[in-house]
């Protein structure tokens, strides 16, 4: 029998009570009562969510409100779920060039910008970003993700106490419209509709607020749609994550010493030839990573069954949907679209 938790009671304290005041229940949009059965070290790690004017509920487990269960959604976001999720599992390492990384992504955003806002992720994956906004100063950051890479993120950002992790569907967030930034990383091109996925973001964003995006470009990617696509629909995003962990090994092997023998030299020594070299901007971006890293790249680009590459002219569109306005679009690497705007 689910106990309720009394506002002065220990376990209710830090973290969890701090994350209620965003949630709403995702089917009718009103406030969710909490139930707690175990806490640890003042959070919450098994309970309910549950709301009175609809009668939902939603389990707490393993310290996570879980408002999407995979068995229930559609077949191509459950599939990418599944080998997003078993990635984040198993590449769950950290690299001291993540920081300069995500500010590429997010640009023109700086760290100073994350302080004393109210952030969140769409699509966290295995809580990297997540755990970066919360260090650069922010009041809370909420991470969603529809994926079981919500166990790696939570075990990352637990420590945090401005760090929240929650299991939820990107088109039925369970939050109410209090963020004063959004933003999305590598996630939205994956969506069966990434448009959709970034509307939903900004219908989250109060007034005044910003939105960052980063997305696959069309431009300059038709060598990858053309032939890298095929094979990843048909074949690689089939196959068992563990036998493709293996197969990986071999393309990421050659991206390696690409990196470390041509792209990274050459570009380093500021040599003219690098300027002249295939996919340049983008390899030289990745050649300070080490094996563990580049391999993930790879196994990313293979895993994913679904996969948009998304021209400027569609990239700013989404943005006049969104009625943003002071919005700066910008190219990064030569193959891939950043944004950030305001939301009205």
């Amino acid at each position: 029998m689910l106990a309720e938790v009394q506002s002065n009671e220990k376990s209710r304290a830090g973290l969890k009570e701090k994350l209620l005041q965003y949630l709403v229940c995702p089917a009718c949009a009103r406030s969710l009562e909490l139930f707690v059965e175990s806490a640890e070290q003042q959070e919450i790690m098994e309970g309910a969510l549950r709301c009175h004017s609809c009668a939902s509920s939603f389990p707490i487990r393993a310290g996570i409100p879980r408002f999407a269960n995979l068995t229930e959604v559609e077949s191509d976001k459950r599939a990418t779920a599944a080998g997003f999720g078993w990635q984040w599992q198993h590449f769950t390492q950290e690299d001291s060039r993540y920081a300069d990384q995500f500010l590429g992504w997010i640009a023109p955003v700086t760290p100073e910008f994350f302080r004393d806002k109210v952030v969140l992720e769409g699509g966290c994956g295995k809580g990297r970003h997540t755990q970066l906004a919360a260090r650069w100063g922010a009041r809370d950051v909420i991470g969603i993700d529809l994926s079981v890479a919500v166990e790696t993120a939570f075990a990352a950002t637990r420590s945090l106490p401005n760090a929240h992790i929650i299991q939820a569907d990107i088109y039925r967030l369970p939050l109410a419209r209090k963020f004063d930034y959004a933003f999305s990383v590598g996630v939205l091109h994956h969506l069966p509709d990434p448009r959709a996925g970034f509307l939903s973001l900004a219908s989250k964003v109060k007034s005044g607020g910003s939105l960052s995006a980063w997305i696959y470009g069309a431009e300059n990617n038709e060598w990858i749609t053309r032939f890298v696509n095929p094979v990843r629909e048909r074949i690689t995003s089939r196959i068992d994550q563990r036998a493709l962990l293996h197969l990986s090994k071999i393309p990421a092997a050659c991206l390696f010493v690409a990196t470390k023998i041509v792209y990274g030299p050459l570009n380093r020594n500021g040599s003219s030839v690098a300027k002249r070299l295939f996919y340049n901007d983008y390899l030289k971006a990745i050649a300070p990573f080490g094996w563990r890293e580049q391999h993930t790249i790879v196994f990313d680009h293979l895993v994913a069954p679904t996969a948009f590459y998304i021209s400027r002219v569609e990239f700013e569109d989404w943005w006049r949907e969104a009625g943003a306005h002071d919005v700066t679009i910008g190219w990064h690497n030569k193959n891939s679209w950043r944004g950030t705007g305001v939301i009205p």
